[in-house]
């Protein structure tokens, strides 16, 4: 099937934001002269991964969010003084900001499928920082444009956000579009609820112990290319 409209999700799906995250975390830490330990850094990605997807559920708000998980991290290290939560966040979102490293493959694939597709970006991040992080990657020319969630007013995976998405693409046909990320909770359930096709970009085989169902999965995006074809 061909699809013409393509949704791309950000964060591990065309930029490492894995490795962006620890080199923030790195950074902040090295600011406040502190020791990073792979534990301390197991610790935060995990917190901050179960935040968002408590804000991805809407039970939390973003502003909430982007403070709460320094809050948590500092008070599990034992440290109750001395430390802000927003001025943690905003110093993070400085060094965040400088991680653009592209997923494998992935400007080579948005070349060649921008010559036939219209791409489009789909993310929960924070606007100014994915937006940066899109400019400084070399990859934000290959979208006509580009859809963020605090922007938009509402987030992956509820309707709204693909309402709201969908209305401002004028060739929007839901036959020709799909939905392409990483995450099963935000990107492809997302698509299913609003009725659309997703490729789930699993490079690390995952395991699926959802109950969420791709359409398609892949472990190379260069793969996206015969799928949309």
């Amino acid at each position: 099937m061909a699809y013409q409209t393509l949704l791309f999700d950000i964060d591990d799906t065309l930029l490492n934001f894995q490795a962006a995250e620890k080199q923030a975390l790195e950074g902040l830490f090295r600011e406040l002269k502190l020791p990073l330990s792979q534990t301390t850094y197991d610790f935060y990605h995990a917190e901050n991964l179960a935040l968002w997807q408590q804000f991805e559920l809407g039970k939390i708000s973003k502003p909430k969010l982007l403070v709460k998980r320094f809050t948590t991290l500092f008070t599990h290290l034992g440290i109750t003084t001395g430390i802000d939560g927003q001025q943690m966040e905003q110093r993070y979102r400085y060094y965040l900001g400088q991680g653009h490293e592209p997923m494998p493959q992935a400007p080579e694939v948005l070349n060649d499928l921008s010559q036939k597709h219209d791409l489009y970006v789909v993310t929960n991040g924070v606007a100014k920082t994915q937006q940066k992080r899109l400019s400084e990657a070399h990859i934000d020319h290959f979208f006509t444009d580009v859809f963020i969630s605090e922007l938009v007013g509402a987030q992956k995976p509820a309707r709204a956000f693909f309402q709201r998405v969908t209305a401002d693409i004028q060739s929007y046909e839901p036959a020709q579009t799909i939905v392409i990320g990483d995450s099963l909770t935000s990107d492809i359930k997302g698509a299913a609820g609003f009725g659309l096709d997703s490729v789930w970009f699993n490079p690390t085989h995952q395991p699926n112990q959802t109950t969420i169902k791709p359409t398609y999965e892949i472990d190379q995006l260069e793969k996206l290319e015969t799928i949309v074809a």
